[in-house]
């Protein structure tokens, strides 16, 4: 039987709240993520009864949380380096939009290859698995703000988490079958990891391309 606090999770993803004096913070968004993180298999059959949309799903978490990384990043740049201001946004920009259509093609590779491992196709609960399961990533992009290699070496062992929250969500979303949710968990791993070396490769590309465009700017202003 679900809680109360459970009926009020589901009703975050079925509509907006009230206008009236609403929160500084979504409090079924804060127990969304607390939940995913701290009790993933408690959560994803809540997250699997849920009446939602891929619009939803999207607008009322992802493009929030997505934002984090791409935020802490744009600050830490501006501080500590000496990139030109617009090549940084942009590649704020560009690293925001390109991590959430990462999030939504993995949703379709999900649904995709669900016959191949006995899973029921549909495209919904395909998008709450490869939505819900990057929570953590998107949560700990807050340490971007922190310069040097430790947000990579962290992203790593957060990649270990987020293969087991996707282990744990196969069951409630997609049916899996037992012995087959390993072998699912691995494949979306890799293509998860592929898709995550083209969006670096791509958002490395664009803020290189800029930079050189910004420098040849400033030197033909300067002649």
């Amino acid at each position: 039987m679900l809680s109360r606090m459970d009926y009020e999770r589901i009703s975050f993803m079925e509509g907006p709240m009230s206008a009236e004096n609403p929160p500084v913070f979504d409090p079924g968004l804060v127990d969304r993520v607390k939940g995913i993180i701290l009790r993933p298999k408690y959560e994803w059959p809540i997250i699997a009864a849920e009446q939602a949309t891929v619009k939803s799903l999207f607008q009322r978490y992802a493009m929030i949380l997505a934002a984090i990384g791409p935020v802490a990043t744009v600050i830490s740049k501006l501080v500590s380096d000496d990139d030109a201001v617009l090549s940084v946004i942009l590649y704020g920009f560009v690293s925001y939009g390109l991590n959430l259509l990462a999030a939504y093609i993995l949703g379709i590779v999900i649904d995709g290859v669900a016959h191949n491992f006995g899973s029921e196709k549909n495209i919904l609960q395909s998008m709450k698995l490869a939505v819900y399961a990057m929570t953590p990533f998107w949560i700990l992009g807050i340490l971007n703000l922190i310069p040097g290699d430790a947000p990579a070496v962290i992203s790593l062992l957060v990649g270990v988490y987020g293969a087991y929250l996707v282990y744990c969500g196969l069951g409630p979303l997609k049916k899996t079958p037992q012995d087959k949710q390993l072998v699912f968990t691995i494949v979306l791993v890799i293509v998860w990891g592929l898709l995550t070396a083209v969006v670096a490769g791509l958002i490395l590309a664009v803020f290189m391309a800029f930079s050189v465009i910004g420098e040849g700017a400033m030197s033909f202003a300067l002649d």
